[in-house]
């Protein structure tokens, strides 16, 4: 069915493209990690622009599901918030190379929609410029630019869309256009490329997300680009480093010449210390891109000291959400190493955490842990990244949030097609996976493993106690911003003015239907003496019940509350 097209450049187009260009990334991800060779021939240049495009949906969406809710609801976004948020997103979740410039691409046609002037920037002409800038700025951020690239094909969309008269539709048509032809030239720009008989996947990528801009702005979608460029075969990333000889410039990581390692990270620093990382990391390996702007920068390099990479960007400022793979023996990058394979477990517990303590205690538990800050839950890319990371044949992932589900279940059907057998329990709360890992057994068999586990989390109820942000209806009424708010599984039970005791009264409604064992988890704001006050009220009160105690650091809520 043709998609209704847009008249012009608002905060609905932002969103309809970003949805647009993630499902056209959905469709052709497996084709595009097929043809990847460079600058590394690891396969998965079509899930990391998946990924990335994904980021920036789900933050599109936070800003209007932020104006369909709460007192200050007026419909929706402007189109400099949605276009900010696009950015936003992309560069917080941006993965592999492409996808770093592919941000860059995104944040550079959102310094243009947003731009606050009394020409707005919403019709042919503002797209014009948006795609403009976002071309060149995405040169910039490379730090040696290559012909035969989606460096290529951005500035060939560019110099279509800069020659094109009308609307928004045909800016956009032009551009798809002028991509797909600089596309199908790939071949024979970057050696590489014409040998292994493919095009480039970055620029393949990019075709697809300006496809979904012109079907955004026209109502249909455009003709199917070929990922072979007029030659007669495609080769997986694998075939072409065995059979295909790579020249010095282009070579795999890992090989004598070639980093064995890509290091990305998101950096809190200020544009003069950026400007001294890049020139650092400039010296210390290859693929240098830096993306980003206004004290958030998104690095990705590939070099053979990890270490110093990420001791760079704590130099600059405050590198966090750190990601280093290494391009091992055995596997596409690699002809040449002589370090062995790390060798699979059998199973493994992947689990989403609110704070560092608990991440902690997580890990001392045995699983691998992805932290999730307040305000910025994971993207499935990074609960894919953990699975990997974990290394097992069989995983158990824990999501320990309600709003994580669809996160969770795409990142197990992502792993799951790369033969890793993974169960999702559908855990709500930090608390029930505690109580899943408590009974964890990794000799079981998996089966039996995770029904378990599910039986100890789903018979574990979860409560936490927050403070509210703003005012807004609530199954217990209205509640102003600044109360404390006890929520017993998922729903607002109370709405008081005192932590302590809106704790007490959720911990007796919760022991009310009985229980056995308390789990106490306390943020850093937390009241010093909340945890001795329930203690002693569990004691007095309920004398078969045990309680324990743990600190989970910054997690969001004050307390989190499990009982089983």
């Amino acid at each position: 069915m043709a998609q209704v097209p847009q008249t012009f450049f608002d905060a609905l187009a932002v969103r309809t493209w970003c949805g647009l260009a993630l499902e056209a990334l959905g469709r052709a991800r497996e084709e595009i990690d097929a043809i990847n060779v460079y600058p590394v021939a690891d396969g998965d240049t079509g899930t990391n622009l998946y990924l990335t495009v994904e980021s920036a949906v789900g933050a599109v969406e936070a800003v209007f599901a932020a104006h369909e809710v709460g007192a200050e609801a007026a419909g929706k976004p402007s189109l400099a918030e949605a276009a900010r948020a696009m950015a936003h997103g992309a560069l917080i979740g941006a993965q592999g190379n492409s996808g770093t410039i592919l941000a860059q691409l995104l944040r550079g046609m959102a310094q243009v929609l947003a731009a606050e002037g009394e020409t707005p920037h919403t019709d042919g002409s503002g797209l014009r410029l948006a795609l403009r800038h976002a071309a060149d700025s995405a040169r910039r951020a490379v730090a040696h630019p290559v012909e035969g690239t989606v460096l290529s094909v951005a500035s060939a969309a560019a110099d279509a869309a800069m020659g094109a008269e009308g609307d928004c539709g045909a800016v956009a048509r032009a551009a798809y256009e002028g991509a797909r032809a600089a596309l199908a030239a790939t071949p024979g720009q970057l050696a590489v490329l014409g040998r292994a008989g493919v095009v480039d996947a970055g620029g393949r990528g990019l075709v697809a997300v300006l496809a979904a801009l012109a079907e955004t702005f026209t109502g249909e979608a455009p003709a199917a680009v070929s990922p072979i460029g007029g030659h007669a075969r495609v080769q997986t990333a694998a075939a072409v480093v065995e059979s295909t000889p790579v020249p010095e410039d282009c070579a795999p990581a890992g090989e004598e010449g070639g980093p064995a390692f890509e290091v990305i990270y998101l950096l809190e620093a200020e544009d003069a210390a950026v400007d001294r990382l890049r020139a650092r990391l400039d010296t210390l390996g290859d693929s240098l891109v830096v993306v980003g702007g206004d004290g958030l920068w998104n690095v990705h390099v590939h070099v053979d000291d990890a270490g110093a990479a990420v001791e760079a960007g704590v130099e600059a400022g405050r590198p966090y959400r750190i990601r280093i793979t290494h391009f091992g023996v055995g596997d596409v990058h690699t002809t040449g190493g002589q370090r062995p394979p790390r060798e699979q477990v059998q199973r493994a517990v992947v689990a989403v955490v609110p704070g560092e303590g608990l991440a902690g205690l997580y890990t001392e538990a045995g699983a691998t842990t992805v932290l999730a800050r307040p305000g910025e839950p994971p993207a499935s890319g990074e609960l894919v990244d953990a699975v990997r990371r974990a290394h097992a044949r069989e995983v158990v992932l824990l999501p320990n949030d309600a709003d994580l589900r669809h996160t969770a279940a795409a990142a197990a059907e992502q792993a799951r097609s790369e033969g890793i057998r993974v169960a999702l329990i559908p855990t709500r709360s930090a608390v029930q996976g505690i109580a899943a890992l408590a009974v964890h057994e990794p000799e079981r068999r998996f089966d039996e493993d995770v029904v378990s586990m599910t039986s100890a989390a789903g018979a574990t109820r979860y409560a936490e106690v927050a403070v509210a942000e703003r005012q807004s209806w609530t199954m217990a009424g209205i509640c102003q911003a600044g109360d404390v708010l006890g929520l017993i599984d998922g729903d607002v039970a109370v709405i008081g003015s005192d932590v302590t005791l809106t704790a007490e009264t959720v911990l007796d409604r919760m022991l009310q239907a009985g229980g056995e064992l308390v789990t106490l988890v306390l943020g850093d704001e937390a009241p010093d003496s909340v945890a001795d006050r329930l203690q002693t009220r569990v004691r007095e009160s309920y004398l078969a019940v045990d309680t324990v105690v743990y600190h989970g650091g910054r997690q969001g809520a004050l307390l989190l509350i499990g009982v089983e």
